[in-house]
């Protein structure tokens, strides 16, 4: 059985009379962004308090990040997002149950909470590696110069610990980009999700997974490129080569 490959096909017309098959695709990967965009942004909030809760000297500050990790970042992300859409909403009073079912746009929000929290135990890891890296004699230059635990975080070494991790925050904002694929299970129709209905309306399936692995290289390398500038500006002479 020979493939009729149809290079064309992203000029017709779609079912969804949305335009085109490749405005459908496009329209996948501004909902890829837009979701990815919130994930990150929850993801950087939320695991930069619990990396430094982990470097906390109090013990149950350190307990509660630990556990805050190893929940998220044990149980897969499939299993997260099926937790969130599908069972949360029953455990909850009725009419709470009831708003988040009729909620609009409840698939993306739910892929961009569930996402989020996924990735930030791998950003508070990420926090946590950079500040325990540190020479000490940093933190106890803050302390003798009277400064409390806030300020020593906030002007001292927070800024290093930032500047040290961007490289491995690069590679965990590019998978949280590319881990909203998963949310096609629960419905979000995001670059990938647009690629499968496109195959199915179009049974070419070669033609549109090969545009949108395509396009997830072309914004990969336009995060690459941008933060590898980032990193430029903001390496610390000595710690980052």
């Amino acid at each position: 059985m020979n493939y009729h490959w149809n290079w064309h096909i992203f000029f017709e017309p779609a079912p969804d009379g949305t335009g085109s098959y490749l405005d459908m695709l496009l329209s996948g990967l501004v909902l890829t962004l837009k979701t990815g965009i919130c994930a990150w942004i929850l993801a950087l909030l939320a695991g930069s308090i619990v990396g430094i809760l982990r470097t906390l000297p109090s013990k149950t500050a350190g307990r509660i990040g630990f556990a805050w990790v190893e929940f998220f970042r044990n149980m897969p992300l499939l299993v997260q997002l099926f937790l969130w859409f599908f069972v949360l909403p029953e455990l909850l009073p009725r009419s709470w149950g009831l708003w988040m079912k009729q909620m609009s746009n409840a698939p993306f929000w739910t892929a961009a909470i569930g996402v989020g929290l996924f990735m930030s135990a791998r950003v508070a890891e990420q926090l946590r590696a950079g500040i325990n890296s540190l020479p000490r004699g940093q933190g106890l230059a803050a302390t003798a110069l009277g400064l409390t635990t806030f300020q020593k975080y906030r002007y001292v070494l927070l800024p290093m610990a930032f500047r040290i991790i961007l490289p491995p925050l690069t590679s965990e904002f590019l998978n949280t980009i590319k881990n909203t694929s998963v949310a096609i299970t629960i419905g979000l129709i995001e670059l990938t999700g647009a690629a499968r209905a496109m195959q199915e309306f179009s049974f070419q399936v070669f033609e549109a997974f090969t545009a949108a692995t395509l396009l997830y290289l072309l914004v990969n390398i336009i995060v690459v490129t941008a933060m590898r500038v980032l990193e430029r500006v903001a390496a610390v002479p000595g710690y980052i080569r």
